[in-house]
């Protein structure tokens, strides 16, 4: 009888590098807060929705009234969910310390979003072309600029 011998000494050696290398990255990440998190994910989403939108805005010849409805009536129903995210002003992400500082100012331009994604929603649920909602996108998409240019961390790059 013949014995085979393997050679897993390589996969091993390779197997724990990985392991190593695995565990090292784990230990150096940080966590992000859920609070941080929520918010991204939710305004993640909200970016998603417009871009789907806005897409249908530049090419008129794509609108497909029954998505832009769906849209538009998730972003509306999805408008009130990041703000009680704010609470924690060691919470940063990528929101300026003017969050906390002008929180009156903050609060009015999260209020006036969810009345213009409600308007959207609203002018969605009929539009039969994307001329009777353009109005209604620009508004959200100003709301959104507007709280950007004065509470989000600007891009470097």
């Amino acid at each position: 009888m013949i014995k085979v011998q393997k050679n897993t000494s390589l996969k091993s050696v390779f197997g724990i590098t990985l392991m190593t290398a695995a565990l090292g990255l784990t230990a150096c990440s940080t966590s992000v807060d859920p609070d941080v998190k929520a918010r991204q994910d939710s305004m993640k989403s909200w970016g998603d929705a417009m871009g789907v939108m806005s897409d249908m805005a530049e090419a008129p010849e794509t609108f497909d009234a029954e998505v832009f409805k769906e849209q538009a009536s998730y972003l509306a129903s999805d408008a009130a969910t990041p703000w009680t995210h704010f609470e924690n002003s060691e919470a940063l992400g990528n929101a300026t310390s003017a969050v906390w500082s002008n929180n009156d100012d903050f609060t009015a331009k999260a209020a006036h979003f969810q009345q213009v994604t409600a308007e959207l929603d609203a002018a969605a649920q009929s539009a039969t072309s994307i001329e009777e909602v353009l109005p209604a996108l620009g508004a959200v998409g100003e709301s959104c600029k507007s709280c950007h240019t004065d509470y989000k961390v600007k891009d470097n790059g």
